[in-house]
């Protein structure tokens, strides 16, 4: 699998987990268990450039690294928080703009 069509496919993905942490539909721990996944799925790509391919797989790495940072539980806890990672959401289904303070790098082996 390429890079751009796992970012592409892990980006919708953890858009519902992340939206249905925040609507309560979901339990944090399966958001937990997918962020867990990805990764260990992403090591199996061998990737050795650091450098996000554009600013969508950006986001998406801030987004990865917050919800690992705080947990995913603070997206039931922390509005700030929430707000912060629905600004990234919004970006991704084009309603918003680039969040600021992004810094989203790809974990490398």
């Amino acid at each position: 699998m390429i890079i751009e069509q796992f970012i592409n496919d892990k980006v919708l993905q953890i858009a519902v987990y992340v939206s249905a942490v925040i609507n309560k539909s979901l339990h944090y721990t399966e958001l937990d268990n997918f962020i867990s996944d990805t990764m260990g799925e992403w090591t199996l790509l061998k990737v050795t450039d650091e450098t996000p391919n554009n600013a969508q797989e950006r986001v998406f790495w801030h987004l990865i690294h917050e919800v690992s940072l705080y947990g995913a539980q603070a997206l039931n806890n922390d509005l700030f928080f929430k707000s912060e990672m629905n600004t990234c959401l919004d970006f991704f289904n084009g309603i918003g703009s680039y969040p600021i303070d992004c810094i989203g790098w790809r974990p490398i082996a």
